[in-house]
Formats: C-alpha cells, structure tokens, sequence
C-alpha cells in the first residue's frame, strides 16, 4: 500500500473531536509508541527465552506498529502535512548526513 493511500484509509478512522486536532493524534503516538518500547523491554529482559523474538511477539509488534502509523497519518495531516512529503524529507535529510560523514552525532542540524 502507498503511503498517500494509507492516510487517506486512515482518516476515515479518525473520530477525535475538532477541538482536539493534532493534540489527540499527537498523544495517541506517544502512547503507542510507548507500546512498542514495552514489548520490546520485556523481550530484551528475556520473556521470549532465549532471545529469539517469538512470531507471537513480532505479530503483536506488527500491530502497534500499525498503531503508530496510524496515529502519524493522522497527526500528519491535522498538521497539513503528507506522509510522502515526510518520507521524502527524511530520506533527503538523511542522505545528506550521509554524503557528508554526519549520520553518528547529535543534534537536528548535522
């Protein structure tokens, strides 16, 4: 699926009300993404076993994975902003890191 087709099936799910537009979906991916930080912490202390990641686990990531997208595509766009022109932007922004020598570092403006 496409990224501009995805946020556009995304939006039909959207429901939070007007008042709420970019807070509501900006909370919801903090939330799900604290989600995925829990499952993966509870894979890393050892509650798949060996430290193999089970397929039940990476089913269940799958889905909050989902989650956070969905939560982006809406943000995104209460903000106007398409998920192909973040795509783009970060691909862009990261190749130039890359060209020159900066993806190791820290801060926004390498």
């Amino acid at each position: 699926m496409k990224l501009k087709e995805y946020q556009k099936k995304a939006l039909i799910t959207a429901f939070h009300p007007k008042k709420y537009k970019v807070i509501y979906p900006a909370l919801g991916l903090g939330n799900e993404s604290g989600e995925v930080m829990g499952k993966i912490k509870k894979w890393l202390r050892g509650d798949d076993g060996k430290g193999k990641m089970s397929k039940e686990r990476k089913e269940s990531l799958k889905e909050e994975l989902g989650d956070v997208l969905w939560y982006l595509a809406v943000l995104a766009h209460d903000l106007g902003i398409s998920l192909d022109d973040i795509a783009k932007t970060n691909i862009d922004k990261l190749q130039s890191r890359k060209k020159r020598g900066k993806l190791k570092g820290d801060g926004d403006k390498r």
